[in-house]
């Protein structure tokens, strides 16, 4: 066993004495270490309930022989850091997640590992993880929210809070309409109740074969979750046994899997930051031209919130992932033959499943449309591409021309927003909100959802090389690459030149001759933000570009 190092023998003899002192008996040293990496805390809506299914985990593992170690993982909620500084501290804190379990466990060297996490960077960051140590693995996240409903019987979710503000600034609320969406939006534990970031890269852990059936989509307050931990923790003693390893887990084939089936839930436009990170640990590689081709390719089959109505819970009853799964497969854009954290083949896994509801999960003759819900766009104002979450645009809004509108930051735009500043036809320009530009490369919820709630979705585009939250919808283009802070062209843009996007024909561009733009270009100096010495500076010194999945530099 690969914990022999830390316990046998008798220069062990120190080592034991340590084990001893957590009350730890000679039989429990002797068998399996199974590393528990746990992001429970008590700010994090999404993981607040993590110690129970950490508790059911260290139940299922004793059950099969294996005896468990918790240790934490940290965790930042994006909603409660959206708008303000705290955003820069989201997406850096993948790779500070990844490295601190590397850390936790080399310098104990467990025999295998289960990951709990549950919201946005947490996830690609435990995934990471368990690509980069290659120790046999396997992944129960929290769940998904249910979503609230409001005294008027509207469902709604995290998205429409961010939306109401405008009419709130407006005085167009009363204090007990206030009342009401503050109380009721969020109704308890579990990641944001939508296809946003959380729940979209917890649905691709499970297609990807790193989580047991279920994982995305069973909600938290479920008794199915606690069980489905305690399967896990049973199931990474098998794994152990059989030594299989997340590097035969996600490969080549199945990261095309997880890209298939991003297309066909519109999930966020973040998995194209973290699924390129992801396999970027495994040897591999994701790109744009990748995304692309199979966005083209595959049908846009389920339509969750911020694009439709719908919630995961919906999902989950109307036959979950491995209905959507075998869907896929069907059209000939899944492969079945790979093995999962089950110690099966995903064909094992799915024999038995059914779509139970046509109006949540289409078939390819319904589809939204026959291509997926994300795209990636190209053009002289994005060389190295950006993407779109198309699924959740307004069919009005996919071909759009417009003067820009251009903002150094979220804070300006937001600014001009509710000053009345933005007008229909325009398109908001964002800059040096990137990965070096922010630093951190916040998410852009709050310009989004105030464009909703001033009902500009349908006239009024946003192009920037920062990102969106899984929660924006509309005509929102970001990860531009290269960013404006790295001299990208982006930050060539003037006010009031006009914007052509076709996300038809998947372009982006600024209609500026050359010649004008290598005149600008010549006098161009890219803004870097000084920032205090601390983790964002080394951030900001080591990341790499947004169409790389903005890893940090080998």
């Amino acid at each position: 066993m690969r914990s022999d190092a830390m316990k046998t023998g008798p220069k062990r003899l120190p080592h034991r004495t340590l084990l001893k002192a957590l009350g730890l008996t000679n039989r429990e040293i002797e068998k399996p270490m199974i590393g528990i990496v746990c992001a429970k805390n008590e700010i994090v809506p999404g993981h607040m309930h993590l110690d129970q299914i950490a508790q059911a985990v260290k139940d299922g593992v004793r059950i099969a022989g294996g005896t468990p170690f918790v240790f934490p993982a940290i965790g930042v909620c994006d909603g409660l850091a959206m708008g303000h500084n705290g955003m820069r501290y989201s997406l850096i804190s993948r790779e500070h997640i990844a490295d601190s379990i590397e850390i936790m466990a080399n310098a104990h060297p467990f025999d295998a590992l289960v990951f709990i996490p549950n919201c946005d960077k947490i996830v690609p960051g435990m995934l990471m993880a368990a690509l980069r140590l290659n120790l046999p693995s396997i992944f129960v996240s929290g769940g998904p929210m249910l979503p609230g409903k409001l005294a008027n019987g509207r469902t709604v979710t995290l998205s429409n809070a961010y939306e109401f503000v405008p009419q709130l600034e407006r005085g167009d609320f009363s204090k007990e309409e206030e009342m009401n969406v503050e109380n009721n939006t969020c109704p308890g534990c579990g990641s944001c109740a939508g296809m946003f970031t959380a729940n979209s890269m917890n649905c691709l852990t499970e297609i990807i074969g790193m989580g047991l059936p279920g994982n995305g989509t069973i909600p938290a307050i479920h008794a199915g979750r606690i069980r489905l931990a305690k399967e896990a923790g049973m199931q990474i003693m098998d794994l152990l046994e059989k030594d299989i390893r997340p590097r035969d887990i996600v490969t080549e084939k199945s990261l095309q899997n997880a890209l298939h089936a991003d297309m066909a839930l519109g999930c966020s436009t973040n998995t194209a930051l973290h699924l390129p990170a992801i396999a970027h640990e495994a040897g591999l590689t994701v790109d744009f031209n990748e995304i692309n081709r199979i966005s083209k390719e595959t049908p846009h089959l389920v339509k969750l919130a911020p694009a439709g109505p719908d919630c995961l819970v919906d999902l989950h009853e109307a036959g979950g992932l491995p209905a959507v799964m075998k869907d896929l497969a069907s059209y000939g854009l899944f492969d079945t033959s790979l093995i999962t954290c089950t110690g099966k083949t995903i064909a094992e896994n799915i024999k038995d499943a059914k779509v139970l509801n046509r109006d949540i999960i289409r078939d390819r003759e319904h589809a939204y449309s026959p291509d997926g819900g994300l795209a990636v766009l190209w053009g002289n104002i994005a060389p190295d591409g950006a993407i779109v979450k198309k699924g959740a645009v307004l069919p009005e809004m996919l071909v759009h021309e417009g003067p820009a509108r251009v903002f150094e930051s979220e804070e300006a735009c937001i600014d001009a927003l509710t000053e009345g500043k933005i007008k229909p036809g325009d398109v908001i320009v964002i800059r040096y909100e990137g990965p070096k530009g922010g630093p951190g490369m916040r998410e852009m919820l709050a310009p989004t959802a105030t464009l909703a709630g001033l009902g500009l979705d349908s006239s009024v585009a946003l192009i920037t090389d920062g990102r969106f939250s899984g929660a924006s919808r509309g005509a929102s283009i970001g990860h531009i690459s290269p960013e404006a802070a790295a001299g990208g062209p982006i930050g060539l843009i003037e006010e009031g030149d006009i914007i052509a996007i076709d996300m038809n024909n998947n372009t982006l561009n600024v209609k500026v001759d050359e010649a004008t733009l290598a005149k600008r270009r010549e006098t161009f100096v890219p803004k870097v933000k000084e920032v205090a010495p601390g983790y964002l500076k080394r951030y900001q010194k080591l990341v790499t570009s947004a169409n790389t999945g903005a890893v940090f530099m080998d």
